[in-house]
């Protein structure tokens, strides 16, 4: 069984930061590493207790991955985490790729006249990719569409494809599914110069790229049967 990650050496660090998010994130880790798998429970007064926290943030941690819908809570059994499939990916794909192309549309004067945010995060990319870190793939990626979000300036729009999780499930889609990172960094060199160049279709060029994930993983789904 894989550890919990560890807490702050200074206990006081934990109260003076917000409990939830920080339950959370380990909750996060928790399933990326492989503590919990599908189907799985996660034991509420467990993790207080490893966290040396009371039951009520853990709690709400737990309530907040319900949302993402990456655990549910199973009546008389608490809660456990959900059996992801590709069938997952067909759902939330698709609205992302949707909130995403409006992004581009928003963002498309602000990132011709300044695309040096997806510069920075291509270049990251490229090194990630060149060293073989997956992990480092996976965060360069999506903070490269987060970029995007962030430019279009809409609250409502950023703080709608944020509740998406998509960090978290690119991950889990990438360790539970075998998905490959086959949108390399040349795809986001391809979206940033489309920034750069002011093309009219970026934003389709972004959404297709999204939609690209869910075929590809079908494709594989498919082969596997």
């Amino acid at each position: 069984m894989v550890d919990l990650p560890r807490l702050p050496d200074d206990p006081s660090k934990l109260a003076r930061e917000p409990l939830r998010e920080q339950i959370r994130q380990v909750l996060v880790e928790g399933l990326l590493s492989g503590r919990w798998q599908p189907g799985e429970r996660i034991v509420e007064r467990r993790i207080a207790t490893e966290l040396r926290v009371s039951q009520a943030p853990v709690r709400e941690a737990l309530r907040e991955l319900e949302t993402l819908r990456l655990i549910e809570t199973v009546p008389n059994k608490g809660a456990r985490v959900r059996d992801f499939g590709v069938r997952d990916m067909a759902e939330i794909y698709p609205v992302r790729a949707g909130l995403e192309l409006v992004a581009a549309e928003l963002a498309a004067p602000r990132l011709r006249a300044d695309p040096s945010p997806l510069e920075r995060e291509v270049g990251l990319l490229k090194r990630a990719t060149a060293e073989g870190d997956v992990s480092g793939q996976i965060k360069h990626s999506v903070e490269f569409h987060r970029e995007v979000v962030r430019a279009a300036d809409n609250s409502v729009l950023l703080h709608t494809w944020e509740s998406l999780g998509v960090e978290v499930w690119t991950a889990l889609s990438v360790r539970w599914l075998n998905m490959e990172l086959h949108a390399k960094a040349a795809d986001h060199d391809q979206i940033t110069k489309a920034f750069r160049e002011g093309d009219s279709q970026v934003g389709r060029m972004l959404s297709d790229h999204v939609l690209n994930y869910v075929e590809a993983a079908l494709r594989s789904n498919e082969g596997a049967h």
